[in-house]
């Protein structure tokens, strides 16, 4: 996914199938050296990461940096917190959101802009089961309907 110097490292993917993704923010992310060199080679999961906000600073948690092989002494721990970068009236506007029942701050995907490491985060509500269920039902309607227009132009 290569959209005006946008290099796609790590993304992802459940956080659409278990939230209602409502708003986006891009951040900047606080690395050191030998972790931006271990993310150039794509050493990067996002899976089970979590965002927090604590004393006004915004924290990603669970992010996986793998430890560059060339980095010996100089490499940090590859689960270490990792503070995101945003303005403080986008911070403010996260506290006031979170605080609202059943709101969460994920984050959606790792990203190259440039020479810069971005993290996009969003503001997303928790989906139900029955809410699951509909999307996988539309999803195979779609899928279904892809077929049968693909099997009358044979």
């Amino acid at each position: 996914m290569k959209q005006s110097g946008r290099k796609l490292i790590a993304n992802n993917k459940k956080v659409h199938h278990d939230y209602f993704l409502l708003e986006n923010y891009e951040a900047g992310i606080e690395l050191f050296g030998t972790e931006v060199k271990s993310l150039r080679m794509g050493k990067c999961s996002i899976k089970e990461a979590f965002i927090r906000i604590e004393n006004g600073e915004v924290i990603l948690y669970g992010c996986h940096i793998s430890p560059y092989e060339k980095g010996n002494i100089f490499n940090k721990d590859p689960l270490r917190p990792k503070k995101l970068l945003l303005h403080k009236s986008e911070i403010r506007k996260l506290i006031g959101a979170i605080a609202e029942k059943g709101l969460t701050i994920v984050p959606v995907e790792v990203y190259f802009s440039g020479s810069y490491v971005k993290v996009e985060i969003a503001l997303a509500r928790g989906k139900k089961l029955y809410d699951k269920r509909a999307d996988i039902a539309k999803k195979d309607m779609k899928r279904e309907a892809e077929r049968d227009f693909k099997q009358s132009f044979r």
